[in-house]
C-alpha cells in the first residue's frame, strides 16, 4: 500500500525514533509498504518517521545513481536500527532533496565514507562500510532516525530564507504528485 509522507512540520520528524525488536507485528508488510510508497514519490531512500512511524528503520534503492556510480547498480536494502559508528574523509557538497520537503534542495555537506552496524529485513547482523553516493542516502536517511532534517545541516541564513517555503510547506501549499500529510494546525 502507498502511505502519505509527512511534510515538513509533522512533530514525528523531529523526534528520535525508537528500536525495533524482532517481533514486531507487521514488520513485513511495513517494509513493502515503504519501498511502494518510495518508488510512487520517485524517492532513493525513505525512513519509517516519514510515514510517521517513530521507528529506526529505513529503505535504500541507490540504482537511480548508477549511471555516475557503477555500485549503486541494484543496490536495494532494508536498515533496521543502523548504527553509524564511523565517517571518514574529507566533507563533499552534494544537492539533496527530502520527500518530506518537496521543492527544496541545498548542497549538503557530508563524509564521503561511513561504517553502519545494522539488521537487514530478515534481522540479520551485518557491519559495512559504504561510501560515495550510497553513504550519503544513508546518512541522510539515518538523520530521519535522529529527529533530523537536510535542513538542519545548512546555515541559519539559508534557513531564514527558506523559511517562508518551508511554512508553505508545513500548511499543505505545495503541488506534488504524491500523497502526503500536513501539519494543517
Amino acid at each position: 500500500m502507498i502511505l502519505p509522507i509527512f511534510a515538513y512540520g509533522q512533530p514525528v520528524l523531529k523526534k528520535k525514533a525508537e528500536e525495533i525488536t524482532p517481533e514486531h507485528s507487521g514488520l513485513s508488510q511495513l517494509i513493502d509498504d515503504m519501498f511502494k510508497t518510495m518508488y510512487h514519490a520517485n524517492g532513493v531512500g525513505l525512513a519509517a518517521p516519514q510515514i510517521g512511524k517513530s521507528l529506526r528503520l529505513f529503505v535504500v534503492d541507490a540504482s537511480p545513481f548508477a549511471e555516475d556510480e557503477p555500485e549503486c547498480e541494484d543496490f536495494i536494502q532494508v536498515f533496521i536500527n543502523p548504527e553509524i559508528v564511523e565517517q571518514t574523509g574529507d566533507k563533499w557538497k552534494f544537492n539533496e532533496g527530502c520527500l518530506s520537503i518537496p521543492g527544496i534542495r541545498e548542497d549538503i555537506e557530508r563524509k564521503p565514507t561511513i561504517v553502519v552496524r545494522y539488521y537487514d529485513e530478515k534481522f540479520e547482523y551485518f557491519e559495512e562500510e559504504f561510501s560515495g553516493r550510497i553513504a550519503r542516502i544513508i546518512q541522510h536517511e539515518y538523520d530521519h532516525l535522529e529527529g533530523k532534517l537536510f535542513t538542519d545541516h545548512i546555515s541559519a541564513l539559508k534557513k531564514t530564507l527558506l523559511k517562508g517555503k518551508l511554512n508553505d510547506i508545513s500548511k499543505g501549499r505545495v503541488s506534488i504528485d504524491y500523497k502526503m500529510k500536513f501539519n494543517l494546525k
